[in-house]
Parts: C-alpha cells; sequence; structure tokens
C-alpha cells in the first residue's frame, strides 16, 4: 500500500473511530423513557435515529458490495427493537471493524479506482468515495442525536463529540 494510500485510509478511520466512540458516548446517557421522543412528527423517534446510526457502517458496507435492498433492509428489521446501550454499541463498533477489514483488504488500485453500484442510484462510486460518505453519514446522525439530546435538556456539549 502506498504510503498516501494508507494516510487517506488511517485518517477516515480515525474519523470513524472518533464518531463511534463519542456515538457511544452519548447512547449511554439516553434514558428509558426517552427513546420515544421525537422533535417533530415525522422525524424519526430517538430509538430510530440511534438504531440508524449504529448500522450505518455495516449496512453501508452492504450497500457498497452491492447487495440488494431486501437484505440491506433486513439488517434495520433484525434491531428495531433493542435500546440495550451496550448492544446498540456493540453494532456500531462490529460493523466499523468489518468495514475497515474491507477497506484494507482492497489495493490501493481498488480503493481509488473499484465502483460499485447501490441498489438505490444509477451511477456507482469508488470505494474511497464510499468511505468518505460513511464518515459523512454517521457524522449527520451523531449530529441528529446530539440535538435531540440537548432537546432533553442532557448536560452535553461540543466536548461530547471530540
Amino acid at each position: 500500500m502506498s504510503d498516501k494510500v494508507k494516510i487517506m485510509k488511517q485518517d477516515l478511520f480515525d474519523e470513524l473511530d472518533l464518531i463511534v466512540r463519542t456515538t457511544s458516548g452519548l447512547i449511554k446517557k439516553i434514558n428509558e423513557e426517552e427513546w420515544s421522543f421525537r422533535l417533530v412528527e415525522t422525524m424519526r423517534s430517538l430509538q430510530e435515529l440511534v438504531q440508524h446510526l449504529v448500522l450505518i457502517p455495516s449496512q453501508d458496507l452492504a450497500i457498497l458490495q452491492e447487495k440488494n435492498e431486501a437484505e440491506v433492509t433486513q439488517m434495520a428489521k433484525e434491531i428495531e427493537t433493542v435500546s440495550d446501550a451496550e448492544k446498540l454499541i456493540n453494532i456500531m463498533e462490529q460493523g466499523t471493524k468489518d468495514l475497515k477489514e474491507y477497506m484494507i483488504s482492497l489495493s490501493d488500485d481498488d480503493f481509488l479506482t473499484k465502483a460499485t453500484k447501490p441498489f438505490y442510484s444509477d451511477h456507482a462510486s469508488t470505494q474511497l468515495k464510499w468511505l468518505i460518505e460513511i464518515v459523512t453519514h454517521a457524522q449527520h446522525h451523531r449530529s441528529q442525536v446530539f440535538t435531540y439530546m440537548k432537546f432533553l435538556k442532557h448536560d452535553i456539549n461540543m466536548f461530547d463529540l471530540y
């Protein structure tokens, strides 16, 4: 692996690890009675949002590996009743481990140029672009969880994100 590609992957992995660590901290602060909270009726409940967030590494890995919609949807169905903090954290940690192993297994050329197409789109993306997308996707939903928790008056601040 070239040094530049190795550095690029490691920087993205480090960012993903930060997201997993800080998401874990937020999840541990959620009280049982808060899982059904919604900012507005048309948005996910806190439980649904956290479930979606913790599945991002594994579910997006399945999508970039061109799994079909039924297979990807099944992943969400399997955890739709989970609200145990440790179980949710373990799902995100395992998905991140699997994602890293996949990305590390790629040659530099495949990482930079191999394009795969998700079931919901007509265009493909490179594995590098997928990894960037996974990081930004997780950051986006971690921010939503943070906002929900601020609204619920949790004693959290920007230091909970770094």
